[in-house]
């Protein structure tokens, strides 16, 4: 029987699966799942820590004093049995296209809720196709639960509370931090695809450098370019705005970059080429050291216009977006835990309300000002 099949069988199960709020992260061992594993325990709580990398997994494992896991999600029986005991399985390990499908697949056959950290459109409107079946196995499905999808998604919310007959929407960030391993791979990945926005309430491909703004994030304005990211998906289902754009500021040279990228976007979909680059990646820094990321604030923006051009716009600073990935993701976690009658596809604001990234560390409110 396939993780598929399992699903269709047991997704309408009358009773709720039974355990003592136990919980995993896989990829426990990644630059993110380590910071989120490190601070669980700083918590108080045991994690399990899963992946695939034996050596890595049960060194860290022992270092924490946690249960160790391993597993791959290729192996469907592997992971069902992996996942017996536990309430939510909080999904660390990236690029999310090759891992979120499987192991959702896998928490709805086991009853379990999933979590994740991707900001992968694909991803979001798969957990959003599996709504129903989410409901009939009582598991929730919200991936997104770290940066930038959670302040973007309470900033979206409080938007479309202010001004709720809005048509457009756009959101904005910008942060000086360096990437890590995992999130570099999947930019790899993106860099194949092409731009994507919503449009009159269909997710369209554009050019990746199709659009540019001048924005004022909060420093004054600063050069953005609209990239492809899970806004796109995320946003409309929170507030149900039909289009719906998402900016990243960076340096003039970042246009030409993705003008370039569009430019050899067929050879950039190559495997060889992508694997090449992945492997490049690699060789660099896991991620921001902890003085980086004390060092480099995130500062978000969003905009809704109506019909009538009534236009509202929003603001708010957040700490490095790996502390707010780790703080967003535990406290999802702990509602997950406290609230077991929770199912269905949630989004981050939607789950946790549009205040909910006000309570970070590090976080101001948000502004909101007609303009």
């Amino acid at each position: 029987m396939t993780a598929q099949e399992f699903v269709e069988d047991s997704a309408g199960a009358s009773d709720a699966k039974s355990s003592d709020g136990r919980w995993i992260i896989y990829g426990a061992n990644g630059y993110t799942g380590e910071l989120i594993s490190r601070e669980a325990v700083l918590r108080g709580l045991k994690p399990i820590l899963a992946g695939r990398n034996t050596s890595q997994i049960k060194a860290l494992a022992k270092e924490l004093a946690c249960e160790a896991r391993i597993f791959t999600i290729e192996n469907q029986t592997a992971t069902l049995i992996a996942l017996e005991d536990v309430v939510a399985v909080l999904n660390c390990a990236g690029p999310f296209a090759h891992t979120a499908g499987r192991l959702m697949q896998a928490c709805l056959a086991s009853h379990v809720h999933y979590l994740d950290i991707t900001g992968e459109i694909d991803v979001f409107e798969l957990a959003q196709s599996l709504d129903d079946k989410a409901k009939r196995a009582r598991s929730v499905l919200c991936p997104g639960v770290g940066f930038d999808v959670v302040p973007t998604d309470c900033l979206a919310a409080s938007l479309r509370d202010a001004l709720p007959d809005a048509t457009h929407l756009a959101l904005a960030f910008a942060t000086r931090s360096r990437s890590s391993v995992g999130t570099a791979k999947t930019q790899v990945e993106s860099m194949g695809i092409g731009g994507r926005i919503r449009k009159d309430g269909k997710i369209i491909t554009v050019p990746f450098s199709y659009r540019t703004r001048e924005i004022d994030l909060g420093e004054g304005l600063r050069q953005t370019v609209c990239i492809p990211w899970g806004d796109v998906s995320t946003a409309f289902h929170t507030t149900g705005i039909p289009n719906i754009e998402v900016f990243v500021s960076g340096p003039e040279a970042l246009a030409k970059q993705l003008q370039q990228a569009d430019k050899w976007s067929w050879v950039l979909r190559n495997r060889v080429v992508q694997w090449l680059l992945k492997k490049q990646v690699a060789r660099g820094p896991r991620g921001p050291t902890q003085t980086e990321r004390e060092c480099n604030p995130t500062f978000v923006w969003g905009e809704v216009t109506n019909a009538v051009h009534e236009r509202k716009v929003a603001r708010i600073r957040v700490a490095n977006g790996y502390a707010v990935t780790v703080h967003a993701s535990l406290a999802i976690l702990a509602r997950l835990l406290r609230d077991r009658e929770l199912a269905g596809y949630f989004t981050p604001a939607k789950l946790m309300g549009s205040q909910f990234v006000e309570s970070l560390p590090g976080s101001s409110p948000i502004r909101i000002e007609a303009s």
